[in-house]
């Protein structure tokens, strides 16, 4: 029999059981206990922890992006009330009043914001419509500007649900002559119209006035012969064939106002090209480069000087050899005449209305005009005739001049400030009213500023 004589107890910690080996195990990296497996487990527990690793740092960043994205302010989402049923392709749109003009890969389409109903069609000329531009003139009347894709632009009236094409405005007969509409503007009323022509080695700017007071009453006077008409061949089909008589209502008057109705054609004001490269005098003497000026109250383009093509050729000369070395590393350009403009139409102020000039404050009284690379904003007033002057280049009749050329401009709703924006990166605020600037701004770092808008 074994019977114990101390009761059962931990015995104490003795030096003989502490590890010889290694005497520093409390200073040893645990992780290093992983070293001690075999290849190549070793470098499969290397990846995996890795994998983990990359995984934990994904999942940090997207909580991050998650609660960021919280303290932003969602925006609402919009869904279509209604959907328009087009049976070509849609190239471009523009609203007017009730309407919606939408450009096809062959015409036109007008809609009904009311109904959502497709009004009327355009496909006469087959033609695919690549721009489109429309204004309300009142009266359930509106005009259009289209841009069809071999650059020739379409005057149309729209009124009553019907189109009713104009002119051509671009339209020549010898086709080598035909020129391409880049730009196309409506003036605020519908009283002007403007388009940027180019050829093949020229641009110019031609501005049409629009009579849209006669064909407003044009329209009233031949859409109440056609209700008369309407009524008429109504009441006789009644009598014949009285099924009938609501097709003939509907669709008759419609077809009257296209048979019968004759537009008055709009009138060319100003064909505006770009300024020519300044060359040097054909003047003999100071005498005959001041009777060329109307007066000394305006600046001009530069035109009236008395520095000859020799003083031209030695001042280049000397600028080339004095920066021979930047002009090498950059490349020299030669200057060529702009094909491109930007232009605005101007109600009247100060500085566009003349002494003995009867003006209207909501008609436009001039456009401001200027071209890429040039200095001037040239500004012309729209009383001129061109009678006589065809073959001559219009000249502008107020000229500012910058100290770097116009990269691009805006002019505010109410068209008493105007905003060029430089190359040189400086934008300039001007009280047209006044004709004097209100502010001039550097942008940092000569960023080249491509568009400016007034908020």
């Amino acid at each position: 029999v074994n019977t114990r004589k101390h009761p059962l107890g931990i015995p104490p910690p003795s030096e003989k059981d502490w590890p010889k080996d290694e005497e520093d195990f409390f200073l040893l990296d645990p992780d290093r206990e992983r070293d001690a497996l075999p290849q190549p487990f070793r470098m499969i527990n290397k990846l995996v922890m890795q994998v983990f690793e990359r995984a934990m740092e994904i999942i940090e960043r997207r909580e991050m992006l998650q609660e960021a994205q919280k303290l932003k302010v969602q925006p609402k989402k919009c869904f279509p009330t209604a959907e328009f049923q087009v049976t070509e392709r849609a190239n471009c749109l523009a609203v007017s009043g009730k309407y919606v003009f939408v450009g096809l890969s062959e015409g036109l389409a007008a809609f009904n914001t009311g109904d959502f109903k497709d009004v009327r069609a355009w496909d006469a000329a087959k033609t695919e419509i690549c721009a489109i531009h429309a204004l309300d003139l009142g009266n359930e009347c509106h005009v259009l500007l289209a841009v069809d894709e071999m650059g020739l632009v379409w005057l149309f009236c729209f009124h009553k649900e019907s189109f009713l094409l104009v002119k051509i405005l671009n339209e020549v007969e010898d086709i080598s002559q035909r020129s391409t509409c880049v730009e196309e503007v409506l003036s605020r009323g519908g009283d002007y119209a403007g388009i940027l022509l180019q050829g093949n080695t020229k641009a110019w700017l031609e501005i049409y006035q629009l009579p849209k007071d006669s064909w407003l009453t044009e329209m009233e006077n031949n859409m109440g012969a056609a209700e008369g008409l309407a009524c008429s061949e109504r009441s006789s089909c009644l009598s014949e064939v009285p099924n009938k008589g609501t097709f003939l209502l509907q669709e008759l008057p419609v077809s009257a106002i296209q048979a019968d109705v004759e537009l008055d054609l709009p009138v060319l004001l100003l064909t505006v090209r770009p300024p020519k490269p300044i060359t040097g005098t054909s003047f003999k003497g100071p005498l005959d480069a001041l009777k060329e000026m109307d007066d000394d109250s305006i600046l001009g383009l530069g035109y009236n000087h008395l520095i000859k093509d020799s003083q031209w050729e030695l001042q280049e000369a000397i600028f080339c050899s004095t920066y021979r070395e930047y002009l090498e590393a950059e490349g020299v350009t030669k200057e060529e005449i702009p094909r491109h403009a930007t232009f605005h139409f101007l109600l009247p102020s100060r500085i566009l209305m003349g002494p003995e000039m009867e003006v209207q404050q909501d008609i436009p009284a001039g456009i401001g005009v200027h071209w890429d690379g040039n200095h001037n904003f040239c500004l012309y007033l729209l009383n001129h005739s061109l009678k006589g002057k065809a073959d001559s280049d219009l000249m502008p009749d107020v000229v500012w001049p910058c100290a770097a050329p116009i990269a691009c401009s805006a002019v505010s709703s109410c068209s008493r400030y105007l905003a060029l924006a430089g190359e040189d990166a400086t934008i300039t605020i001007w009280d047209k009213h006044l004709g004097y600037p209100l502010s001039v701004t550097a942008i940092l770092e000569e960023r080249f500023i491509r568009s400016i808008h007034f908020l």
